[in-house]
């Protein structure tokens, strides 16, 4: 929209109050805040949505591979032949043997229900979920025979243990006797403790070798499953459907979105609808554009009607109120950006000090999974956010454009 010198200068006057324009300024004025408002919250909110997303599947695919190969029974028959075939298939970057099962631990006094899970050593310190969250100890002391384990941090909290201590794992299907079945208690040493940032793995999980881990649950030489990592997590099930062609009747395969089906479809449902609400507050901030804009037009109709007399045309009126209404709406569209990113630069500061303030627990890891706040901004989110904030400015401008270039001089000189 290209505006002619005198045309600038007029736009630039209206931006500006005017002597008993006071009380329009402020309507402008409010009406920037709330486009403003509107694009950092619609900001922070999307971003902190695809972070929560992210994480989770960075962290519980990190875990849990991109599916898992299971027997139809309790175990896996012929596992090192089915790990081979999967790890020779085309798109699969890693097939490791695992031993999941859930027990009890104890130390002090108290008891808690676990899942003990078994890995080879070198998958266990490869593994960058687990190696590269270690708080306490080294998982260089967990090898086969070594009685260490590493533990959650969550875990360790609840059980009051640190590395070194030693806590003894329950297993109810011990050895059969005479009497009745004798549970299967050993000793292990805490080796190192963990913290993924997942509450549910930190406060449940305890990794140790799995020739330690077939011995605990009797297993003997058989694993539970097999976890398997691709190359592209969204084509999980092309890329390993060779393999499920040729372990048909011995095992299945589940993949991530399987497993967590509930839980990411909840995620996808709540950020479109986060959008769509969060919206209105950009609509609500354009309504509050068209309000100024028409109570402008009805304190300049004189003005309006002398620029008319003086060769102004309905166009040059038209752009004139459009360029103000949508400078509004673009300096609450920077203000809002600027806002939105300070906002999740210290979004988890933010968080601790409004909780030392109220002193209530604002991020319950127990109830969001996660320790801290994530974040992840995504740029076409951002475009889109900004595209749509300019698009309603600009719309809510051309009615009091019209309005304005519609005014007839002679009706409204004659009684001046």
């Amino acid at each position: 929209m290209i505006l002619s010198r005198y045309e600038r200068m007029i736009a630039k006057r209206y931006l500006l109050p005017g002597r008993g324009e006071a009380f329009i300024f402020l309507v402008a004025g409010i009406s920037l805040v709330a486009v403003m408002l509107g694009v950092a919250a619609l900001i922070i909110v999307m971003s902190v949505m695809n972070g929560f997303r992210a994480e989770l599947f960075d962290k519980i695919v990190g875990l849990n591979g991109h599916a898992v190969i299971q027997g139809i029974g309790p175990d896996l028959p012929d596992w090192r032949n089915i790990a081979r075939i999967a790890k020779q298939t085309p798109g699969v970057t890693s097939a490791i043997p695992l031993i999941e099962q859930p027990l009890v631990v104890t130390y002090g006094g108290r008891a808690e229900g676990v899942l003990v899970r078994g890995m080879r050593v070198s998958d266990i310190r490869s593994n960058s979920t687990i190696g590269g969250k270690i708080v306490m100890g080294s998982l260089a002391t967990i090898n086969p025979g070594s009685g260490r384990v590493a533990i959650g941090s969550r875990l360790a909290e609840a059980l009051g243990a640190q590395v070194g201590s030693q806590i003894a794992l329950l297993n109810p299907l011990g050895q059969a006797t005479p009497f009745g079945t004798v549970p299967r208690i050993i000793n292990y040493t805490v080796g190192a403790i963990f913290e993924v940032g997942v509450y549910d793995y930190d406060v449940k999980y305890i990794i140790m070798p799995i020739e330690d881990a077939q011995t605990l649950t009797l297993a003997g030489d058989s694993v539970g499953m097999i976890e398997v990592n691709t190359t592209d997590a969204d084509r999980v099930d092309a890329i390993l459907k060779p393999v499920a062609d040729q372990i048909a009747g011995r095992a299945v395969i589940t993949n991530w979105q399987q497993m967590n089906a509930q839980l990411f479809q909840a995620l996808a449902v709540e950020r479109v609808a986060m959008f769509t609400v969060l919206s209105i507050i950009i609509l609500v901030a354009v309504f509050n554009i068209l309000s100024s804009l028409i109570m402008l037009v009805r304190a300049k109709t004189r003005d309006i009607a002398i620029l008319r007399t003086m060769g102004a045309t309905r166009s040059g009126m038209m752009k004139i109120f459009m360029v103000v209404g949508t400078t509004i709406g673009a300096l609450g569209v920077v203000a809002g950006l600027v806002l939105g990113f300070v906002f999740l630069f210290f979004r988890q500061n933010i968080v601790d000090f409004v909780q030392l303030v109220t002193g209530q627990n604002l991020w319950d890891p127990s109830v969001r999974f996660l320790t801290q706040l994530p974040s992840k901004t995504d740029p076409v989110e951002v475009t889109v956010i900004v595209l749509m904030a300019m698009i309603f400015s600009f719309l809510a401008t051309l009615y009091p454009a019209f309005k304005a270039a519609s005014t007839d001089p002679v009706q409204v000189l004659r009684y001046e």
